[in-house]
């Protein structure tokens, strides 16, 4: 049994915490947002994240798992500090350290004893040689400690099973040791760990997301092809998949990726990049794709609808993914804001992100269930392909509507079928004579 810190209460903090606590250490989760603290203190998760809140309750009862906004204790007998602050993008792309700086000087401000740093959060290439320095220039005194870097690779939606159940572990450092002490932490997940250096280990995360990234802006790009050209995107990405060099995973073609990862990461590398002279040209039109695909839904709607002023859509589906209540860079924003600037009336559902949107999208109409999403819309939008819309009442759809569109952002529905039941139908790169 270790002792060991997390700073950060997000996604990445929660589930780290949670998950070595479950693997039989003691953990303490710290956080300076008092609200947040307070929350978790009373049994209650500020995330929604499938199985986060039963594992967190959990370890609590059993005594390995407790929150803090006091340094202080939050660093007392501990071996290991996780920093899992958020490093949202700046002005330019760039990734804002500011969390993660007022981290490393609280570190060095409070820390009695050895520790080891380990950053989890996703920063910029030499942000290890950063915090070292840092926390070096603001210690009271000079006590021992190793900077390891160890990004995460977890799916919201997915999390707890991405942390018990990795690919691997990626573990960076100048000092073996402790990067070697950190990979005992990880060794009961019983799964390849990588020990390198720690720009190589920061670096691993950036290059990994942002071919994810690319995977899915590729096959957007020839899924806009195909609509051009009468093909159709699925049968295409099934064929491609076979091939062993290529694999089935991230080809399906929609309304692009969205959350706290990909667009953030990407941009981050770019600007990167920029800042040392090379020329990621790939990476802007990576962007510049995803982007696109949600214009092509509004382009889509305004043609099919003859304009949009007083028009009424509905949205299905408002997270940027399923299982999740997490809206950020959700393409639901974009096409909502973009809806409502056009003169559009919008009504919406979500399985689980009502009240996260409606701070977000205040002027959209957020209804109770997918059926009233549907009713008086002169077309409906399938943006988040959340379960339950795979078995809606379509002939009940059919009859709520004024009008007759559906944009599946999601391919989730035969055009053939949509045919049948009388909508005009558009899918994301799908031929209409499809035999799915």
């Amino acid at each position: 049994m270790k002792n060991i810190c997390v700073l950060g209460a997000g996604y990445v903090g929660l589930v780290t915490g949670a998950c070595f606590a479950d693997l039989g250490n003691r953990v303490i989760i710290l956080d300076i947002d008092e609200k947040k603290i307070e929350m978790l203190q009373r049994g209650e998760t500020p995330i929604f994240e499938p199985g986060l809140s039963e594992l967190i309750l959990r370890n609590v009862a059993a005594e390995r798992l407790c929150f803090t906004t006091s340094y202080a204790e939050g660093l007392q007998n501990v071996e290991f500090v996780f920093v899992a602050v958020g490093t949202p993008s700046g002005v330019d792309g760039e990734a804002d350290l500011q969390y993660v700086r007022m981290a490393a000087e609280s570190i060095a401000e409070h820390m009695t004893h050895p520790l080891i740093v380990i950053n989890k959060s996703t920063v910029p290439v030499g942000t290890g040689d950063w915090v070292a320095d840092i926390i070096r220039k603001h210690q009271k005194e000079p006590i021992p400690f190793w900077v390891v870097s160890n990004p995460e690779f977890l799916r919201e939606g997915s999390a707890i099973h991405d942390f018990m159940n990795p690919d691997r572990v990626v573990l960076g450092s100048l000092h073996r040791e402790a990067a070697e002490k950190v990979a005992e932490l990880h060794k009961p997940l019983r799964t390849t760990i990588q020990i390198t250096d720690l720009r190589t280990a920061e670096m691993i995360k950036y290059a990994s997301n942002a071919f994810l990234a690319t995977r899915i802006s590729f096959i957007n790009e020839i899924a806009t092809i195909c609509d051009r050209l009468g093909a159709d995107v699925k049968e295409v990405a099934i064929g491609m998949g076979y091939d062993k060099r290529i694999g089935p995973h991230f080809l399906d073609a929609g309304l692009g990726f969205g959350g706290s990862c990909f667009p953030k990461d990407v941009r981050a590398l770019e600007h990167m990049a920029l800042l040392h002279g090379a020329h990621p040209q790939l990476l802007r039109a990576v962007l510049d794709i995803n982007q696109h695909q949600r214009r092509q839904v509004v382009m889509k709607l305004r043609e099919f609808l003859g304009g949009l002023d007083e028009k009424r859509v509905g949205l299905l589906g408002l997270s940027f993914k399923p299982n999740t209540d997490d809206m950020r860079e959700a393409p639901s924003v974009d096409i909502a804001r973009q809806l409502l600037r056009e003169g559009a009336v919008v009504q919406a559902y979500d399985p689980v992100a009502m009240s996260v949107a409606a701070n977000i999208l205040p002027k959209v109409r957020l209804v109770e269930n997918a059926y009233e999403a549907a009713e008086g819309a002169d077309a409906l939008v399938l943006v988040t392909e959340w379960n339950e819309f795979r078995h809606l009442d379509l002939p009940r759809i059919k009859s709520l509507m004024r009008g007759d569109v559906i944009i599946d952002g999601r391919n989730i529905w035969s055009p053939n079928r949509m045919a049948e039941l009388g909508f005009r139908y558009s899918g994301i790169g799908r031929r209409p004579n499809d035999r799915h």
